[in-house]
């Protein structure tokens, strides 16, 4: 009886020991993933299955390079990654390690907001006409593919930039994703509904057109009278105001539970169609 209790308890502990291993690797992924040290990692990773495949196949000058490669290149790693180091032990210290994840993509979200309103607010008083979209569940890859590749971190300055006039990409839309910008100068199909007010332009209607086959929000900055407005499953909301704008943001980008109820949009601003 006692036999089986310890060898459950010694099985029951390598479970534990496996999950911990497997969660720690996990979060030091998670700490340089995005940098640098990816590529780095890829090169360590050619460099011991180099060294491995030399040694099963008994290529000696091969294995006792690999094998000087091995053992000095510790101290090399440690050089190469201690930006990184010193940013997971600075993360380890302030207790933030380990919660890293959901905090961080919470404050590059919030920044993307903010970096968003920026830009709203500037263009909207200078009626510098924009069309932006948020990818969300519904894939935009076809639509990304007919603009120019960015792939930058969201900024109110390259927003603003690539919508001034006559800006080589102005003419378009920019397409967000995962709180990069990923493309700009996008073409986004034009909504067929005859219902639509005849007073809007393309900007206006591609923005609807996007938002009813696809779960994106996308914000307008009218050209003519500088006024936002923002489109949602094949709805058009006008003449929004900062506060407004903001909230349907925040509930895009940092609820990360979505509910396919669209009440939210039966307040805030003038409905067309």
């Amino acid at each position: 009886m006692f036999g089986e209790e310890f060898e459950l308890l010694t099985w029951l502990r390598r479970i534990i020991d496996i999950l911990l291993v497997t969660f720690v690797v996990y979060k030091l992924i998670s700490i340089v993933r995005g940098t640098r040290a990816v590529q780095l990692l890829k090169g360590i990773i050619v460099i011991l299955a180099a060294g491995f495949l030399s040694n099963f196949f008994g290529l000696h000058t091969m294995s006792f390079i690999m094998n000087l490669v091995i053992t000095y290149g510790v101290l090399a790693i440690i050089i190469i990654f201690q930006p990184e180091m010193r940013r997971g032990l600075e993360q380890l210290g302030r207790g933030r390690l380990f919660g890293r994840g959901q905090s961080t993509e919470e404050e590059d979200s919030v920044k993307t907001i903010d970096a968003i309103m920026s830009s709203l607010k500037y263009m909207a008083k200078r009626r510098i006409g924009a069309l932006i979209s948020i990818e969300k569940e519904t894939g935009m890859t076809d639509y990304i593919e007919t603009g120019v590749a960015v792939n930058a971190q969201i900024s109110s300055e390259l927003l603003t930039n690539i919508f001034m006039p006559n800006a080589p990409l102005h003419d378009g839309a920019v397409i967000l994703r995962s709180n990069q910008l990923v493309a700009a100068a996008c073409y986004l199909p034009l909504s067929e509904n005859p219902f639509i007010s005849k007073e809007l332009g393309t900007r206006h209607r591609a923005a609807i057109g996007v938002s009813e086959v696809t779960d994106a929000l996308t914000v307008t900055v009218s050209e003519e009278t500088g006024a936002i407005s923002a489109t949602k499953n094949g709805e058009l909301h006008r003449d929004l105001d900062d506060e407004t704008i903001r909230k349907m943001l925040e509930k895009e980008l940092l609820q990360a539970s979505k509910s396919s109820n669209t009440s939210f949009w039966n307040w805030g601003g003038r409905k067309d169609g």
